[in-house]
């Protein structure tokens, strides 16, 4: 009986550990889950559109850096040609 009861004790606190009441709770309960799932969706969309922006820009950055090189300079002008014609 012991070893049981230590065993249970245990598992319990294992459980405590692990936070499984919140997620049961979360579970549970529809409206705590669809706001954590909104606030999760709009913090991926906002991190995934800031991080595009900002590689995009550095990227325009760089290429403006290449833009006096001969062969890479016609190539840039080539792109920028390209992109007021489909305006």
């Amino acid at each position: 009986m012991r070893r049981l009861n230590t065993r249970l004790d245990s598992i319990a606190e294992t459980l405590e550990k692990s936070q499984m009441k919140d997620m049961i709770e979360n579970y549970m309960n529809p409206k705590k889950r669809i706001i954590a799932n909104l606030t999760a969706g709009l913090a991926r969309g906002l991190g995934l559109t800031l991080g595009t922006a900002l590689v995009l820009g550095l990227l325009g950055y760089f290429l403006s850096l290449f833009v006096d090189m001969p062969m890479i300079g016609d190539f840039i002008s080539d792109l920028q040609g390209y992109v007021q014609q489909s305006r």
